[in-house]
């Protein structure tokens, strides 16, 4: 899979591709359908399947601090992509220069004029350009004027409703991990590089990996139960905290991961973390002490889940 930031590393050989756009946050089973549906029309076309998104999201742009959290951070989404058939992600940079372009002028200039598109996939409901002024039936029209055509995105459904990112958000709020992953199709996960904290845990009895978020919000928030890769014997089960830690007083939101049975140095370690569980909530304590009592509570409860799935 190659990746093309911005327009300014396109090349002649990109031109000629079908085309998908959006977000794609969390690549859960609707955005996989329609790399699906992609990659079938590639064969067909034999022409290189292109995912087009954005950095930061328009909504992220426009209004940072309505932006809802993300679901997948930039390099979790490249990984969760790496998994099925893109050929190519075309990520271009949101900026005034994108948010004032016409609707016109983004069909000729780009899907036209720098990447020769041939078969293109948007849901009903995408808009683009100024004011959002763009929007399926536009497109529908340039395709038929510049000789490619649009198609409806497949609606991938759970229970009676559409898949979308928004329910999967929820889903995380309410703590209802289960149904996430069977949206997802695969655990809740976060990645990052195990860093040094400030060692609070190993002080108080449980030491714990420390991962920086890497985003503005985060969609989960508590104590989990949780699985670890990227070392030697994964996966690895623990408890994570995943907050700004008050009985400490801290500011930061960051996750946290006690490791059951585990001493190795795993510092500077690319990890990822699958969320399996929620315990409870974070909440303050008044002493270390108090705090101790609960972790060693939730360190049972974690454990009492993974013989649970052990034995089922």
């Amino acid at each position: 899979m190659e990746l093309i930031r911005d327009l300014y590393n396109l090349r002649p050989h990109h031109e000629g591709c079908v085309l998908t756009i959006g977000n794609f946050d969390g690549v859960h089973l609707g955005h996989q359908a329609v790399i699906g549906q992609l990659a079938e029309k590639a064969g067909e076309l034999r022409l290189p399947s292109v995912l087009m998104s954005f950095e930061p999201y328009p909504q992220e742009f426009f209004t940072p601090a309505a932006a809802v959290p993300r679901l997948t951070r930039f390099r979790e989404k490249m990984l969760a992509l790496r998994r099925y058939a893109v050929d190519r992600v075309l990520c271009l940079r949101f900026n005034e220069r994108l948010a004032d372009m016409s609707a016109r002028e983004f069909i000729t200039e780009l899907l036209v004029g720098r990447l020769g598109v041939r078969y293109l996939v948007v849901g009903d409901d995408f808009r683009f350009g100024w004011q959002r002024e763009g929007d399926f039936e536009l497109l529908r029209e340039a395709g038929e004027k510049h000789g490619f055509q649009v198609a409806r995105m497949h609606t991938v459904e759970l229970d009676g409703e559409r898949i979308s990112s928004t329910r999967i958000r929820a889903a995380l709020g309410q703590g209802k991990l289960a149904l996430a992953e069977q949206m997802l199709g695969r655990p809740y996960r976060m990645c990052g590089r195990v860093a040094h904290g400030d060692k609070r845990g190993r002080d108080l009895g449980f030491p714990t990996a420390n991962i920086k978020l890497h985003r503005m919000a985060s969609p989960v928030n508590g104590v989990f139960a949780v699985e670890l890769f990227g070392v030697t014997g994964e996966p690895v089960p623990g408890v994570a905290n995943v907050g700004i830690r008050p009985t400490v007083s801290g500011t930061e939101a960051r996750l946290e991961v006690h490791l059951f049975d585990f001493s190795q140095d795993i510092y500077g370690a690319h990890v990822h973390v699958d969320f399996l569980h929620k315990i409870r909530e974070e909440q303050r304590f008044d002493s270390l002490q108090e705090l101790v009592k609960q972790i060693e509570l939730d360190v049972r409860d974690a454990r009492a889940f993974f013989a649970g799935i052990r034995n089922s």
